[in-house]
């Protein structure tokens, strides 16, 4: 079994919705109604951290932006700079639904036909991980780490699949919610380690000699973990003995089938933030930060 307790806090709403942003102001009017070709966006400077974006303030802002964000991050612009900025604008958006739940029904409304599936299960997941959220009372023992490339992270999820049969995605969705995809380094409250979150006589038994700190060392060990556990025939049996949550079966179901269904919804996720829910708020913890360090977390309001 893997210990699961980093994330009980990382979530905090749900990424998970625990975010901020809006670069867009289109509200009901910038909603399209068909998945046509996203087209380029004007020239304009980026922004250099996910503290620099303004959320939306209405759920009708809220689903406008989704519906430019979710396209575009299918679409064929690959740019990593826009790319990124998309990623922050996403997960500060669902951030928005999560503190606003009454603002669902309104912005699910105003979504097109093509996107809404995508933010259901979305708020799907968010949904699953509210109830393993607790708020704690201090800042994490974490060191936060820049992650390896996107392609680099998605070559060992191929890896990982070919070795065992269980869907890269779902080890993607697993990698996600257990650290943010390697970002977050530091041990559980129940002892486990490493980015995919094993305790050690789970890394003994499919570590296979590995380094459990090392991203494509501790992937593999989760495919051969899930494979043992009765993946790919039984997922939720697999997912389940990874963590006994059924909320947590439900989330990894939720990511993995939006990155199944379109493989760049992965570009997405994969720059989500660490944020981190206290009793006074939740506070973002940027890549670089260390517990006791000298960077200040940005207070965000509580999800």
């Amino acid at each position: 079994m893997i210990a699961f307790a980093v994330i009980a806090v990382l979530v905090g709403g749900f990424v998970l919705l625990t975010d901020d942003h809006e670069i867009s102001r289109r509200a009901n009017d910038g909603i399209a109604t068909s998945p046509t070709t996203v087209p380029p966006s004007p020239p304009t400077t980026l922004p250099v951290s996910p503290d620099l974006i303004v959320a939306p303030k209405t759920p009708e802002a809220t689903a406008a932006t989704l519906v430019r964000v979710e396209r575009a991050i299918r679409s064929d612009d690959r740019d990593p700079n826009r790319l990124r900025v998309l990623g922050w604008e996403q997960q500060l958006a669902y951030r928005e639904l999560s503190n606003h739940s009454d603002w669902i029904p309104t912005a699910l409304a105003a979504l097109p036909e093509d996107v809404r599936p995508w933010v259901q299960r979305n708020l799907d997941a968010s949904s699953g991980l509210n109830s393993i959220t607790p708020a704690e009372t201090q800042l994490p023992d974490w060191t936060v780490l820049a992650p390896p490339p996107a392609d680099t992270m998605r070559a060992y999820y191929t890896e990982a699949e070919q070795a065992s049969g269980i869907p890269w995605a779902y080890l993607a969705a697993i990698h996600f919610l257990e650290t943010r995809m390697g970002r977050i380094h530091g041990n559980s409250n129940a002892g486990a380690q490493g980015p995919m979150q094993f305790i050690p006589s789970s890394w003994a038994a499919y570590g296979n000699g590995g380094d459990v700190n090392d991203n494509r060392d501790a992937i593999l060990a989760a495919g051969r973990y899930l494979k043992a556990a009765g993946g790919p025939a039984n997922m939720d049996k697999a997912i389940f003995a990874y963590n006994h949550d059924s909320g947590y079966v439900a989330a990894v179901k939720a990511y993995a089938e939006n990155m199944l269904e379109n493989p760049r919804a992965y570009d997405g996720y994969y720059q989500w933030q660490v944020y981190y829910r206290t009793v006074d708020g939740t506070v973002l913890l940027p890549e670089g930060w260390r517990a006791g360090g000298p960077v200040v977390p940005k207070t965000l309001p509580p999800a």
